[in-house]
């Protein structure tokens, strides 16, 4: 079935659905006796594409919400939305809905398809008239659209007849204590309420917190003869569709060039992957995203810490029915690929960390500080200890000796998060350079009060590449941009873009040349402040801009002008702010196009 066709099919369910359910203005469903009869279920639905997923705060509530189901003897299903079939949602009873806002108020690209489905004008206002609902929202103070999209979800539910449990909850990342200010008073109320319309089946309590809950999946331990695992994220075969985040491409890293000067403060590398046979596709302002893995080092003293076998191989078993296997692991897998590449251990540990390894602690003292972390009232020790230095998930485990070495193996999935994909905004056209993505990354680093210095993981292990020492490959995918440019060629633009924010401009003006297009009237970077806008010599001005190489560009696409210092009037114009990676005269060698 087309989309089109599945779309309208969905709709016709919601019809079909609210005409049994809904009938005569204003009338509800009748609810109670059912509640009594059977108990509901729990779905946790949380978006997994958005700032606040791919850091994972909205992920780690919703599983924390599902802790709390199971210890009331619920059935608990947390997905994310974009794996959740949204037809189902007229048949669900119990709904706790977890949501983060992008942006400018928009909602998360995973959580699209579902959002536009929900919207839909002639969707009868009784679909959900059998529905229980709460809404927790995940967000930011500190911009205009605050919490937008929990707020305007928890009205469009509302409005096709769903029963809020509660008003919605806006958590925010600028309160002191972070979201859980608002997070921990409002799940205690929320349980209250699910309690007194869904009662504890006769002879069962509540599960003490201090029980620990069982693990996700039990590991099985293979003999040392038995055969190792093939395939993984690293083997280069052609995938049977476009690569996705399930199935990435193993693009094999062509080149790792550093553009600016060893001397400048900042390591920018415009890197190119070589992509031929993958199938992918994209245009100007698109983005790749890049699986990133952790280094040998890391790896070894994790092992170390642990007292882990790196070879030893295993086998992952669901611990209930419905739940899947880790999708990105192969089955079996050695100790050292799911360190490697699934478990984030360079991450900044959460307060359910430290509330699961307090379960293993054997020592007082060390049990004593993680269950001091792990409450409410030790969230501002937890924030000085872990958020403020940006203390890592392997540094937090050496601080707790005792306790990281009586983890048992089939907890690490639940303890540590997965590494997530990052995204890129890609630096090149296809049509300037077939089978080739070529990105470039900051590779970041930096200072806190710790004496290691901070390394971003995925920045430091594509610089760390070296396609002279052999087959270098790197897992990726490529996902529509939010960025669009006029497809009429006579439309003007302005591109501004500090640092790296240059990148999808190289690839617009790229493709642009590439068809044949008139290059950019003035290709150049902005004067420094208090500098005049004009009378810069060429030479001074070729010091300051990453861009010299892109005048040759203009050139072959017929601009043939002298470049102009400030953003000039042309259909192509681009501005660089001294400021990122860029703003140190004389550093910065011309970027290759």
């Amino acid at each position: 079935m087309t989309s089109e066709g599945r779309r309208r099919q969905l709709v016709t369910d919601a019809e079909a659905a609210g005409s049994a359910r809904y009938s005569g203005s204003g009338a509800r469903c009748a609810r109670g006796h059912r509640r009594f009869a059977a108990r509901a279920s729990v779905w946790v639905g949380f978006p997994a594409g958005c700032d606040c997923c791919q850091t994972g705060t909205a992920q780690d509530t919703a599983e924390r919400i599902g802790r709390e189901a199971k210890r009331r003897h619920f059935q608990c299903r947390v997905e994310a939305l974009d794996s959740y079939d949204v037809a189902n949602l007229i048949n669900e009873l119990l709904v706790v809905f977890v949501c983060s806002t992008t942006g400018q108020g928009d909602p998360p690209d995973n959580m699209k398809m579902f959002w536009r489905f929900l919207f839909r004008k002639n969707l009868p206002p009784g679909s959900l008239c059998q529905l229980d609902y709460a809404v927790l929202g995940l967000g930011d103070s500190s911009y205009p659209k605050f919490n937008f999209v929990a707020k305007k979800l928890h009205k469009r539910v509302l409005q096709l007849g769903g029963n809020p449990l509660l008003p919605v909850a806006l958590g925010d990342d600028q309160h002191d204590l972070g979201p859980d200010a608002v997070v921990d008073p409002w799940l205690l109320a929320l349980w209250d309420k699910i309690l007194a319309l869904y009662p504890l089946p006769p002879g069962l309590d509540i599960i003490s917190p201090d029980v620990r809950l069982p693990p996700k999946y039990t590991l099985h331990y293979l003999a040392e003869d038995s055969p190792h695992p093939d395939g993984g994220l690293l083997q280069p075969t052609a995938p049977r569709a476009v690569p996705s985040e399930l199935h990435p491409f193993a693009a094999r890293v062509v080149s790792n060039q550093r553009v600016t000067a060893e001397s400048h403060f900042q390591d920018v590398r415009l890197i190119e992957f070589d992509v031929t046979g993958s199938g992918i596709t994209f245009s100007a302002g698109d983005v790749v995203m890049i699986q990133p893995q952790n280094c040998p080092e890391d790896v070894q003293q994790f092992c170390q810490l642990l007292r882990l076998d790196p070879d030893r191989r295993f086998v992952l078993k669901p611990a209930e029915p419905g739940t899947s296997l880790p999708a990105l692991l192969p089955q079996p897998c050695t100790i050292r690929h799911l360190v490697t590449h699934y478990l984030d251990i360079s991450c900044v540990p959460r307060r359910s960390f430290f509330e699961l390894l307090s379960y293993f602690s054997t020592n007082e003292l060390e049990r004593e500080k993680l269950q001091e972390f792990s409450s409410a009232q030790g969230q501002e020790e937890l924030y000085s200890y872990c958020n403020r230095p940006r203390r890592t998930t392997l540094e937090a485990l050496w601080d707790f000796p005792h306790t990281t070495c009586a983890i048992p193996p089939e907890y690490l999935l639940d303890l540590i998060p997965r590494i997530r994909p990052r995204a890129f905004s890609i630096a090149s056209s296809m049509l300037a350079h077939p089978d080739r993505i070529q990105i470039l990354v900051a590779v970041v680093r930096y200072k806190t009060r710790l004496s290691k210095p901070r390394r971003g993981l995925c920045s430091t292990w594509l610089a760390s590449l070296n396609p002279e020492q052999g087959d270098v490959r790197v897992p990726l995918w490529v996902k529509k941009g939010g960025m669009k440019f006029p497809a009429d060629p006579d439309t003007p633009v302005i591109m501004i873009g500090p640092g790296t924010g240059v990148a999808p401009f190289r690839a617009a003006i790229q493709e642009r040349v590439a068809q044949g297009r008139r290059g950019g009237e003035g290709l150049c970077s902005a004067p420094h402040p208090g500098e005049p806008k004009a009378g810069v010599g060429a030479a001074e001005q070729q010091e300051r801009s990453c861009l010299p190489g892109w005048e040759r560009q203009a050139d072959a696409g017929g601009g043939g002008r002298s470049p102009a210092v400030g953003v000039a009037a042309g259909r192509w114009s681009v501005a660089l702010r001294s400021r990122g990676a860029f703003n140190s005269p004389g550093t910065v060698p011309a970027l290759p196009v």
